[in-house]
């Protein structure tokens, strides 16, 4: 099944002129891979690793150009610009991701350097961005021990500490007297649980 925003290994089903088709099954059927991603030496048969999204006119395409993020993870992306709808972040590819009015927490600026959940869309199909973090954290029980080493990534600066996503899942917090270095949002790092609260 192939997964829209996120890596897929597919094969390599026919060669023309602008690129080759890859094979994506009964849902989607050929998916383009333009010429200027396709490795050298490519023979059909092959399979490529490949990266699956809409190109500019709304059509699924394939790149082997690798994104910032890919959907359902967070990053820290770059608004460079402003539309009727929303904004638009750099996520690395020839197509900017679209930040909705509707999911900015607060307007966005040009320029600015923000922390953006990469989801799909379940109205539109289509792959968008999103700074209201709340809907998509804390839904599964938070099964860690004390002591455990997790992955973290700073969102947010409070006054007590650096408010931070814990293994992309739940929301946790680091007080300025438990970090270490320089945090910023953004950053990813190993952190350990020190304390769980009933909520």
């Amino acid at each position: 099944m192939i997964k829209i925003g996120q890596y897929n290994t597919l094969e390599v089903v026919k060669r023309v002129d602008f690129g080759v088709f890859l094979d994506g099954g009964e849902d989607f059927g050929n998916i383009l891979l333009p010429k200027s991603s396709v490795p050298a030496g490519t023979e059909l048969g092959d399979e490529i690793e490949v990266f699956i999204y809409f190109d500019s006119e709304d059509d699924i395409i394939a790149t082997t150009d690798r994104p910032l993020a890919q959907v359902d993870d967070f990053a820290l992306l770059r608004v460079v610009g402003i539309c009727g709808i929303g904004a638009f972040v750099d996520w690395g590819l020839s197509k900017d991701l679209l930040v909705p009015f509707s999911e900015q927490r607060r307007r966005l600026e040009v320029g600015q350097d923000i922390m953006v959940r990469i989801y799909t869309d379940k109205a539109s199909g289509r792959i968008v961005g999103s700074t209201k973090f709340n809907r998509f954290l804390d839904k599964t029980p938070a099964d860690y021990k004390l002591g455990q080493e997790v992955q973290v990534m700073i969102a947010e600066v409070t006054d007590l500490g650096y408010k931070a996503v814990i293994e992309d899942a739940h929301w946790g917090l680091i007080f300025k007297t438990e970090s270490f270095g320089k945090l910023f949002p953004g950053k990813k790092l190993k952190a350990y649980i020190k304390e769980l609260r009933p909520d």
